[in-house]
């Protein structure tokens, strides 16, 4: 199994940038962090989403940064009005949560992980 190298959201680089693990089957998660430039909070919230996706996920996700300073028509489709978001299109439904990700139990049951409790 190749394991793409995940690296934090990078000032420069291109406005989507896709990690994660790929597998030769069709991958189950795809998640789409919503960022406005390399800020702090980008960052944590990209570094607290890759621990989560490795611990929860079994390597079966894929991260879609998409920067709204370079591509800001992008919000758009997925009704973004603050960030960082992270929108998990697949599996259905479509979720969102706000904020830098770093309370893990919100998370996991935003994800619908973890039943509320």
């Amino acid at each position: 199994m190749k394991r793409q190298v995940a690296a934090p959201p990078q000032q420069g680089a291109g406005p989507r940038k896709t990690v994660g693990r790929r597998l030769k089957k069709a991958t189950k998660w795809e998640l789409r962090l919503y960022i406005a430039g390399k800020t702090s909070r980008a960052v944590r919230a990209f570094r607290n989403l890759e621990q989560i996706c490795e611990e929860h996920l079994a390597g079966e996700y894929n991260i879609e940064v998409i920067d709204l300073l370079k591509e800001p028509l992008l919000a758009r489709g997925d009704q973004i009005v603050a960030v960082p978001t992270l929108v998990r299109k697949l599996p259905e439904p479509v979720r969102k949560i706000i904020g830098d990700l770093s309370n893990t139990e919100r998370v996991l049951v935003g994800l619908d992980l973890r039943r509320r409790g």
